[in-house]
């Protein structure tokens, strides 16, 4: 079985005429509405988590932990369902769900402010942890997501998606 490289988001390189036309004049304004409409949704989830789960007064920030966690895992989905196995989704449906909702659900800018927090606090082992613990969590949820979602794509569709199935 051959390995297929990482799924890449097919509407970065603007070098490509096709990716480039996607964006171009009247074209952008769907993408840009998606987004927004995207952006707002998960923005409202994430304040809606950090609401339900507060950071207490010289507590660990877990909402934010958890938010960026499963967005990276939803990431992982998401990639896999939409851009391979010879079936595309809508043009919409990548720059809605990954860059709308989930850019606007994940918040590394939240993540920053609140290890600069833990450092302000003299806790700087916990600053350390927390910023280790959120990268190689973020980073093993995108991996382990889009394993998953391959193999049971392989399984469901008997097709290879760059993964071996016992």
């Amino acid at each position: 079985m051959s390995e297929r490289p990482e799924a890449i988001d097919p509407d970065v390189d603007l070098h490509v005429p096709d990716q480039r036309a996607e964006t171009a004049g009247g074209a952008k304004w769907p993408v840009l509405a998606v987004i927004s409409a995207g952006g707002a949704l998960g923005a409202s989830a994430r304040y809606g988590l950090a609401l339900a789960w507060p950071v207490p007064v010289g507590g660990f920030p877990w909402a934010t932990l958890l938010i960026n966690v499963l967005g990276c895992a939803f990431i992982g989905v998401l990639m896999p369902l939409i851009s391979e196995g010879g079936r595309r989704a809508h043009h919409l449906v990548r720059p809605f769900l990954g860059v709308g909702v989930l850019g606007g659900f994940t918040t590394f800018s939240t993540y920053a402010v609140e290890v600069s927090r833990l450092l302000a606090r003299q806790q700087a082992g916990l600053a350390m942890a927390y910023a280790a613990g959120t990268l190689l969590g973020a980073l093993g949820a995108v991996s382990l997501a889009a394993t998953a979602t391959r193999r049971a794509l392989a399984a469901r569709t008997g097709a290879e998606y760059g993964v071996r199935t016992p």
